[in-house]
């Protein structure tokens, strides 16, 4: 074929002509690849460029086991922290207090180690800031203060039980509010088997308490709605926006609220020693990661996918309570937690069995 001699060769690297007319491949990135990715770079762009990694079921699986895992040692933690701390249980303004610090540190936690992994800080724009505020007046806000205050006039049995209820919260809402997806049998199915799983766990000590109270067991039920909202919330904003930026910056906020607010009802922060500042740490650090890893996990999965696992939650309660607080559990009750596990994990497959 003649050239003029106006026109060059058109070669790419590999000193192939006109292969610039073929578009590059990227080439295949494995596991390691993948999550580091969504971790180092800017967030993708909606569903149809998501990496397949965070929405694989091997993946789904293990961070939100780990992330419910983490949260099911926050109860024996905090009761550890109240101990240290020497902070009682009628002292609400020092547990809100206890708490807003937690949250805070957690949220310099995100923040912090995701600028360093990416070498860019994590500023919100304009449009952020309005989804900050509103995750940080639900979750850290509305959802740990309202369960305080409920939980000081609600027998703890009571409040563990309707506590149980919070991944079927998140599906109604899901489906019947936010409108993210439709409502089916086997999320109904799923549901009602975690409910009475969780049930077998929280009332292995002597069944509920006969009296149940608007301003107790109403405001755990409140708060249940507030988290379960923040979830829906932060699957919206998260499509497009950052999930670890959402939730640094909504923890700090939330956190730094909860903190101003109790230290004007008097909230004061008692005796401080290395293992209470250990704790305070583990609390915030465990805090950071769960909703890090869940909060990426609702940018790219549906709410009922992800929100089934916190039926585990109350299981992984008992579990660390036994080993960090030494309560022996009869082999009948330790009979009833297998049966509530194997009901919770058959629960959980069929709403993740959906296609």
């Amino acid at each position: 074929m003649r050239m003029s001699v106006h026109e060059s060769p058109r070669v790419d690297t590999g000193g192939s002509p006109l292969s610039a007319e073929r578009p590059a491949q990227e080439p295949e990135r494995g596991p390691a690849q993948g999550l580091a990715q969504s971790f180092t770079q800017e967030p993708v762009q909606g569903l149809a460029q998501r990496p397949a990694l965070l929405a694989r079921r091997p993946m789904v699986i293990l961070l939100a086991i780990a992330s419910c895992a983490l949260w099911g040692s926050a109860f024996a933690f905090v009761k550890l922290g109240y101990e240290l701390f020497e902070i009682g249980s009628a002292e609400p303004a020092q547990q809100l207090l206890f708490a807003g610090m937690r949250f805070s540190f957690a949220g310099l936690m995100v923040l912090v180690a995701t600028t360093l992994v990416r070498r860019k800080a994590l500023i919100p724009s304009r449009e952020e800031l309005s989804q900050i505020g509103l995750l940080a007046l639900a979750q850290t806000g509305f959802q740990y203060a309202l369960f305080y205050i409920g939980l000081a006039h609600a027998s703890g049995t009571n409040a563990s039980l309707v506590q149980g209820t919070s991944a079927f919260i998140q599906i109604l809402l899901a489906t019947l509010v936010f409108r993210q997806e439709k409502m089916t049998m086997r999320k109904l199915l799923g549901s009602a088997l975690g409910i009475i799983g969780v049930a077998l766990v929280t009332l292995r000590g002597g069944g509920m308490t006969g009296e149940w109270s608007l301003v107790g067991e109403g405001l755990v039920l409140a708060s249940v709605v507030a988290g379960g909202t923040a979830s829906c919330l932060m699957r919206n904003f998260g499509k497009k926006g950052d999930p670890l930026l959402l939730t640094g910056w909504q923890f700090l906020l939330g956190g730094a609220s909860l903190s101003v607010v109790a230290l004007l009802l008097g909230g004061r922060i008692g005796a401080v020693s290395p293992p209470a500042i250990g704790v305070l740490a583990y609390l915030a650090a465990l805090s950071a990661s769960a909703f890090s890893m869940w909060s990426s996990l609702l940018k790219y999965n549906p709410v009922s996918r992800v929100a089934m696992f916190r039926f585990f939650i109350p299981l992984f309660g008992v579990l660390f309570s036994t080993l960090f607080l030494g309560e022996v559990l009869p082999h009948e009750q330790l009979i009833l937690v297998a049966v509530a596990l194997g009901l919770i994990a058959t629960g959980t497959i069929v709403v993740n069995s959906e296609s």
